[in-house]
C-alpha cells in the first residue's frame, strides 16, 4: 500500500469524480484508476461505487478513508519535521482572527512571514473570539488573535495578552451626538445600535456594561463582520460600540468618548500541546520566542 494510492483515494472521496480527482493530483485518469484499482485487489473489496454519476465511497472505503488520511497527515509532518530539522520551515499555517483586533498589523505580519518562509502555505478564518478559542483547543487552527472583555480569560489554550483597550461610541457624521465630545452609558443607550450577534464575546463587552448600569438598548441590527457593522453606522442605520484603536482605521464615521466605557483585552492563543515548525515560527515573529512560558 503506497501514499500515492491514499492520496487517489481522498481525492475521489473529495472529488467525487476520478476526473476531477486526477486534474488536482496532477495525473491523467487511467493512470490514478489503475492506482486505485490495484489498491482494491490488494486490499479486496471495492473502494468505490462506480455505476451511477456520481462515484461514491462503498462502506469499505468509508471504513479506508478516515485511517488513509491520517497516514497522509503523519507523513506530511514527518516530512515538515525533517525539513525544519535542516533549517527549512515549511508546510501549512492556519490563523484565526477577530476582525476588530488592532494591537498586532495582522496583514504586514503575515507579509513578513510569507517573505521568510515563502514555502509555508497560509490559511486565514475569521470568527468570533470565543469561537476561535474552541478551533484552536480542536486543532482546527494554531494561531488565533482574539478580543475579550476584561472578566474574561481565554480557557484551555495557551496566550498572551497583547493590548488593553476600551471601547467608543460610533456614530454616522450626521449622527445628533457626532458633535458630543463625550457621553455617557446612560445617554448612549436611548439611541438604537448596531452590533455583532447576541452571546458573542464581542457584543458581551458592551451588553454587560450596560447591565452593570442597570441600562437597557435596543440593538436593531446584529452584524457578523465588524466592518460592516461600521458601513451600518455610517449610513446612520444605529450606534456601535468598537475598539478605539479599531476604529482609528475606519472612514465615514465620527468616534464619541464613552465616560464610562467598558474596557477589553486581546490576546494571541496557541494549543498549549506541540506545535508545528511554522506556527512556532509565526510565534517567534511576533515576539514569543518561548512560548511554553506564555501560558
Amino acid at each position: 500500500m503506497e501514499l500515492q494510492q491514499m492520496r487517489y483515494v481522498a481525492a475521489v472521496a473529495e472529488t467525487n469524480s476520478f476526473t476531477r480527482a486526477a486534474e488536482r493530483c496532477l495525473v491523467v485518469q487511467s493512470a490514478l484508476s489503475r492506482q486505485i484499482a490495484r489498491l482494491e485487489q490488494e486490499l479486496g473489496a471495492k473502494l468505490f461505487e462506480r455505476t451511477t454519476p456520481r462515484v461514491r465511497l462503498t462502506p469499505a472505503g468509508a471504513a479506508f478513508l478516515p485511517a488513509a488520511r491520517q497516514c497522509l497527515e503523519a507523513a506530511e509532518r514527518a516530512a515538515v519535521e525533517v525539513a525544519a530539522a535542516v533549517g527549512e520551515i515549511r508546510g501549512r499555517l492556519s490563523v484565526g482572527l477577530t476582525p476588530s483586533v488592532a494591537a498586532v498589523d495582522i496583514p504586514g505580519a503575515l507579509g513578513d512571514y510569507r517573505q521568510r518562509y515563502p514555502q509555508v502555505r497560509i490559511s486565514l478564518r475569521v470568527g468570533a473570539s470565543d469561537d476561535l478559542v474552541e478551533q484552536v483547543k480542536r486543532g482546527a487552527i494554531e494561531v488565533a488573535f482574539l478580543g475579550l472583555p476584561t472578566t474574561v480569560r481565554p480557557a484551555g489554550v495557551s496566550c498572551r495578552e497583547l493590548a488593553r483597550d476600551r471601547l467608543v461610541a460610533v456614530v454616522a457624521p450626521d449622527h445628533p451626538l457626532a458633535d458630543e465630545p463625550a457621553i455617557d452609558l446612560r445617554r448612549l443607550s436611548s439611541g438604537v445600535f448596531v452590533d455583532l450577534p447576541a452571546k458573542t464575546a464581542g457584543r458581551a463587552q458592551s451588553d454587560l456594561a450596560f447591565s452593570a448600569a442597570g441600562l437597557t438598548r435596543d440593538v436593531a441590527f446584529e452584524v457578523t463582520d465588524a466592518d460592516f457593522l461600521a458601513r451600518l453606522v455610517g449610513q446612520g442605520l444605529g450606534v456601535a460600540m468598537l475598539p478605539a484603536a479599531y476604529v482609528a482605521q475606519l472612514s465615514g464615521v465620527t468616534t464619541i468618548e464613552v465616560i464610562d466605557t467598558p474596557a477589553r483585552v486581546e490576546y494571541i492563543i496557541w494549543s498549549p500541546g506541540s506545535r508545528t515548525p511554522a506556527a512556532t515560527a509565526f510565534l517567534r515573529g511576533l515576539g514569543v520566542p518561548d512560548a511554553e512560558a506564555a501560558v
